[in-house]
């Protein structure tokens, strides 16, 4: 029986609708982020911590309950929690000073930055044509600023350009945390991942949250319409980061900061059905060149598939064996046998 097209593969597939659950769950944390700061509310690291003790519960009571001991040094983790609570604190603080379509723009920066850390640092081969998809996802999404000129309709901030700079760097420590965590998913498993990420990251948000908020959180009028945006901003974190390992396996950091793209289309899309607000036409040309980028970068060729194929059914050594147990299905993104070592913020959003 001949081997369905590689656009019908299970895992070409898989990725590509986990990657859009993930873009879509970014987008909701967007909007939460950007209703909090309309409200007045500037607590940056108060509504992550909500998301690190879900992690630091849910996983943390699974390792616990497994008997695992710990494959990765505890103060790796540790560094990796420094690193993504402040790529989360300096992004959900730009939207103080800058506008959202600015926010979710500018946050694609994490893309170039996770290329060139897994090219050198997880041995990653890109080819030509996982440059065009690169090249033309984000073609896609300089075309909805052209958009919102083009409809005079993209609001400013107080302080745009500290705002942009704010997200630039947030969006390399989403690069650094993603390609760090998918070394780590790769060395463990996405369960330790999460639930160290989760004991770290919100001992950390505690401490910071004692020396930078406390005023904040007193002086806050808390009612339904601030604690509303807290939680469902905390929800939807909690369900990214859980689902952002598994998208790690299947094809690696790129992959997934490129399907966070689309983000800007889905905002998009909810400000037409539920604000009833009119968009420029160049939005959908925008998401429909997202998409084809997307699809680009995904495509694996036959001889590829083979070699993939070849390659996991021909490890019969030990340390193949192990190899083959903690990483991943083969990467819908790879360009050849040798980039299974990327097995990807966020992000960054972004994310």
């Amino acid at each position: 029986m001949a081997p369905p097209p590689w656009w019908l593969r299970r895992e070409v597939l898989v990725g590509l609708a986990l990657g859009q659950f993930v873009s879509l769950l970014i987008t909701s944390t967007g909007f939460s982020s950007s209703e909090l700061a309309r409200r007045g509310v500037n607590a940056p690291t108060s509504q992550s911590l909500l998301n690190y003790i879900l992690l630091a519960l849910v996983y943390g009571g699974t390792l616990i309950y497994k008997r695992r001991h710990l494959t990765v040094k505890w103060y790796y983790y540790l560094l990796l929690g420094i690193i993504d609570v402040e790529a989360n604190y300096i992004v959900v603080k730009a939207y103080q000073y800058t506008s959202l379509t600015s926010v979710m723009l500018l946050d694609c920066w994490s893309i170039p930055c996770v290329i060139v850390l897994t090219w050198i640092f997880l041995k990653t081969k890109y080819g030509l044509r996982k440059f065009i998809g690169v090249g033309v996802c984000v073609a896609g999404l300089v075309l909805v600023v052209f958009s919102d000129v083009h409809a005079s309709d993209r609001a400013k901030g107080p302080n745009p350009l500290k705002g942009d700079l704010l997200v630039i760097g947030g969006s390399m420590l989403y690069a650094i945390s993603n390609v760090t965590e998918e070394y780590f998913v790769k060395k463990s498993n996405r369960v330790e991942v999460m639930a160290m990420l989760g004991v770290f990251g919100a001992i950390i948000s505690g401490i910071q949250i004692s020396i930078l908020e406390r005023q904040e959180l007193r002086s806050t009028h808390w009612n339904a319409s601030a604690i509303l945006p807290f939680i469902g901003f905390a929800v939807a974190m909690f369900l990214f980061y859980s689902t952002v390992p598994i998208i790690l396996k299947i094809c690696g950091a790129t992959m997934l900061n490129l399907s966070l793209l689309t983000s800007d289309m889905w905002a998009v899309l909810i400000r037409i059905f539920a604000y009833h607000e009119k968009v420029d036409w160049m939005y959908f040309v925008a998401f429909a060149g997202t998409a084809i980028g997307l699809v680009i970068y995904s495509y694996k060729g036959s001889k590829q598939i083979a070699e993939g194929t070849a390659q996991v059914t021909g490890a019969g050594d030990e340390e193949a064996a192990m190899a083959n147990r903690t990483a991943q299905v083969p990467c819908v993104g790879d360009d050849g046998p040798s980039s299974n070592k990327e097995f990807a913020s966020a992000a960054t959003a972004s994310r």
